[in-house]
């Protein structure tokens, strides 16, 4: 089977070839998803509307303490820009744990993002920030947490007529420390077995007065961990109360047996992995 290949230069004709194509319509950026699915022919569009001739798409761009990334710009990108490493040394670290340098060099945050892969990497860091996408379409943009874009394994709150068109990660207080940690099975392009992103804020007293939990490959979705975050915020940040808070982990999680372990295993691992990534984080 063969489809139509689409590449406008705006955002505006994007959105009309969605509109004149409907759901024979498909997106693609970098197309490293869409290739595997396509091979596999769990995916068979009439049109491909690409986007990476979209200068509106592209781009990193710091404000007010915060950053914007555009949909289109790809993973190598983001892990090597100045601006990044500048924001958060640990979305840099996020981005530099996806598979290859090949694949970073084509892969895009948006289409990361759309594909709703439940263990990829980016996901749980930019929760854990507190980041929002920007979906666009001919009615104007409207704003979703990241933690409210995914609605189960390879589906999003984005409607089908809007376009993904950035990421905004809103200006971290000073002090905020933040960290990704990726359990691997065999190889370090591999997914993860599970992954922890958190960020943590203490208080003058040294209580906690702020932190962040999210993890990856724990269930269809990234999930946030706010049990977690229930039980370590207002708390002094020992290690007793970190193992507490962690072993909490367990009644935000739903993970599946699949090639990288049990549900049971993945379980223990998430507890041992968000205990290890709060301990760096007061350390």
């Amino acid at each position: 089977m063969t489809y139509d290949y689409h590449e406008p230069e705006t955002v505006a004709e994007a959105l009309a070839l969605l509109a004149l194509h409907g759901e024979d319509a498909h997106l693609v950026a970098g197309a490293t998803a869409f290739t595997l699915l396509w091979r596999q022919g769990l995916l068979r569009p009439g049109h491909v509307i690409g986007l990476r001739r979209i200068a509106a798409l592209g781009g990193i761009t710091s404000t007010e303490g915060g950053l914007v990334i555009g949909a289109t710009v790809t993973h190598r990108a983001i892990e090597r820009a100045v601006e990044v490493g500048r924001y958060c040394p640990a979305l840099t670290r996020t981005f530099a744990s996806v598979a290859t340098v090949r694949v970073r060099n084509q892969a895009t945050l948006g289409g990361n993002l759309a594909h709703a892969d439940p263990a990829q990497d980016p996901p749980p860091m930019l929760i854990a920030l507190g980041a929002e996408v920007v979906a666009t379409s001919a009615a104007g943009e409207r704003t979703i947490p990241v933690d409210e874009l995914f609605v189960d394994v390879f589906t999003t709150s984005l409607r089908a007529d809007e376009i993904l068109t950035a990421v905004r990660c809103p200006a971290l207080a000073p002090g905020t420390r933040a960290t990704y940690l990726k359990f691997l099975p065999r190889t370090a392009d591999d997914y993860a077995t599970v992954s922890v992103a958190a960020t943590l804020r203490l208080a003058d007293d040294g209580h906690v007065a702020d932190v962040r939990v999210a993890l990856g490959a724990c269930g269809p979705t990234p999930v946030r961990a706010r049990s977690v975050e229930a039980a370590l915020r207002g708390a002094r940040p020992d290690a007793r109360h970190i193992a507490d808070a962690a072993a909490r982990v367990d009644a935000d999680i739903a993970p599946f047996d699949d090639v990288r372990g049990s549900a049971t295993y993945k379980r223990d691992m998430a507890r041992v992995w968000t205990e290890r990534a709060l301990t760096e984080l007061v350390s």
